[in-house]
């Protein structure tokens, strides 16, 4: 079938000239033997580089078992993914790697099928963070197994810029042992030395690229709205500048409790849809909402926040407060396995209900009162002790 075959030259060319830069942990955290495994994450962060590492690494450029097809190809503008799978098991394939699978209107329904005439095929798909597919997909409900693919870390941004070869430690490693931790660290590289630029550009992986990292953020930023946010939720592209100025406004105003009343008369639309588009924009990972304990969406949160660093430095004229990009850095790291809701002071967080932490400058002129049950996650400095840590650590959770 010539078909199939312009399908394997692309597959060859793209797994041979895949080249990651870090390989992600999350390539040992998924489960291989499941049948249909989704990778979701946010717009950039390398999940189509993900699935060509995986059929690098597990079968090599020239074996046919594994496919790697993009759902942009015209060619799934008018044949199901059911069909093509079909052809592809004839041909003795056994692994189908589906990039950018919301780009098919009925995926779940076809990938259902899938699942069910060919029990020897294995389809791992990527989807947006936009898409909820444990409730809005009931087809695949019960038989799909889903992964989030993340930023890089600060880990993996030191590792590939200095080097090293650090493992990720968990929140209660470094609690209990954050100094031995830190000297290990230190005696190879200084943190220091590379924790601005991640701010700054580490997280998204294509900064390696040679293009302006900003105006490829931009771009991204752009497309996560207009693609992740219209065409998955379905709305009209009228309201495209209303959700862009929405972002724009509570970017500007930092670190707050949304005033929504003041928000929806600048946005012109009701309380209630302004409420649908921050979770939208936090579905897509552009936002954080943080919440009080207890509390959650569709309340209105105690706080929004960039969803990364990066993203505060894309978005012009904002002059970058340092304390607010160090607690969006710590809310973000802590994201990935934790629970992070709005501590009771300002610049104070709960994590998973118990563990309170405040951000604080190490340099700070006024003197930090330093309370015994409280984690102290410090900036501005590369050491810590007792219950105070340096915030860099933090970077190595994942």
């Amino acid at each position: 079938m010539e078909l199939m075959e312009s399908f394997f030259r692309t597959h060859t060319y793209l797994v041979e000239h895949t080249n990651a830069a870090v390989r992600r942990g999350l390539m040992d955290d998924i489960n291989w033997d499941d049948r249909l495994i989704g990778i979701k994450g946010t717009r950039g962060v390398g999940k189509t580089t993900f699935l060509l590492e995986y059929a690098k690494e597990k079968f090599g450029k020239d074996d046919r078992q594994c496919l790697y097809v993009n759902m942009n190809n015209f060619y799934f503008q008018g044949n199901g993914i059911a069909d093509f799978a079909g052809e592809f098991v004839k041909q003795g394939g056994r692994v189908l790697l589906l990039d950018q699978i919301f780009k098919q209107p009925n995926w779940s329904q076809e990938l259902r099928r899938c699942y069910d005439l060919y029990p020897q095929l294995k389809i791992v798909f990527t989807g947006s963070s936009v898409m909820r597919l444990k409730t809005d997909y009931p087809a695949v409900r019960d038989i799909l197994k889903f992964y989030y693919l993340r930023g890089f870390s600060f880990r993996e941004f030191l590792n590939l810029e200095a080097g090293t070869k650090f493992e990720p430690v968990t929140l209660d490693e470094i609690l209990n042992n954050h100094e031995h931790l830190t000297r290990k660290v230190l005696t190879m590289v200084s943190p220091a030395k590379y924790f601005d630029d991640y701010l700054h550009h580490g997280f998204y992986p294509f900064f390696l690229e040679n293009r302006n990292f900003s105006e490829n953020l931009l771009k991204t930023m752009n497309m996560m709205t207009e693609v992740d946010i219209l065409l998955i939720k379905q709305i009209e592209l009228k309201y495209l500048t209303k959700i862009k100025k929405l972002f724009y406004l509570i970017a500007k105003e930092g670190p707050v409790a949304p005033n929504v009343s003041q928000l929806a008369q600048q946005v012109n639309t009701s309380r209630a849809t302004v409420m649908n588009y921050i979770k939208y924009l936090a579905d897509a990972r552009l936002l954080n909402m943080i919440y009080e304990p207890g509390d959650d969406f569709p309340k209105k949160p105690a706080k929004v926040i960039m969803q990364n660093p990066n993203l505060l430095y894309a978005i012009y004229p904002i002059e970058v407060e340092q304390q607010e990009l160090m607690e969006t850095f710590f809310a973000n790291t802590m994201w990935k396995d934790h629970i992070v809701n709005q501590g009771d002071k300002p610049h104070t967080y709960f994590i998973d209900g118990e563990k309170r932490f405040k951000v604080v400058d190490a340099k700070a002129k006024a003197k930090t009162r330093y309370n015994k049950n409280t984690f102290y996650a410090r900036y501005n400095t590369e050491i810590g002790h007792d219950n105070q840590l340096p915030l860099w650590l933090l970077g190595f959770l994942y």
